[in-house]
């Protein structure tokens, strides 16, 4: 952090390069990262409305360009639906714009969040780590590019049961750690 703040966008990036690249907790982020097919957008919206008009354009603008120029994005908006709830709430209207839009079986939203809470879990449950990420954050992916990468994968079912286990044993003082976004070394 420097004297203007934080970076939403290097955040994101050393989320993804420790937490999820880092901890393995999806297995297909490092190719995507190091082909440079990621676009980081951060988004300057502070409405639900204008993140829904991002979001729109953004999954317009994935649709339109090759996957071997932007194969997935993430939509940052540190400013909108901090809230959990408020933003839990909001992918409904996320999957309506997908559907408007006749994204539906190409484009699929995954959805990330500071505070980010599975249903039936307690707040401090280790496994809502698998979720949280230093902003709100929308991840855009091409359901032809997460095909291939489970097709890949040789026991898509694994991952998740792989990632709760080790989180358990990072325990929440390891992430907690871990997750010093703004940590620069």
């Amino acid at each position: 952090m420097d004297e203007r703040g934080p970076d939403p966008v290097a955040e994101t990036v050393r989320w993804l390069e420790r937490a999820v690249i880092g901890l393995n907790l999806c297995p297909f982020a490092k190719a995507v990262l190091a082909k440079r097919q990621i676009r980081f957008v951060l988004s300057h919206a502070r409405t639900p409305e204008q993140l829904l008009e991002e979001l729109s354009s953004e999954l317009v603008l994935l649709e339109q360009t090759p996957a071997e120029r932007i194969d997935t994005t993430l939509l940052i908006h540190p400013q909108a639906l901090t809230d959990f709830l408020e933003f839990n709430d909001f992918l409904d209207l996320a999957d309506e714009a997908v559907a408007l839009l006749d994204l539906e079986g190409e484009i699929q939203i995954a959805s990330f969040h500071p505070d980010y809470q599975f249903a039936g879990t307690a707040y401090d449950d280790i496994g809502n780590c698998t979720n949280r990420s230093p902003y709100p954050t929308l991840h855009l992916l091409r359901e032809s590019s997460v095909e291939r990468a489970v097709a890949a994968f040789p026991d898509p079912d694994a991952i998740v049961e792989r990632n709760l286990a080790t989180l358990e044993k990072l325990g929440a003082e390891g992430w907690r750690k871990l997750s010093a976004w703004n940590f620069s070394g």
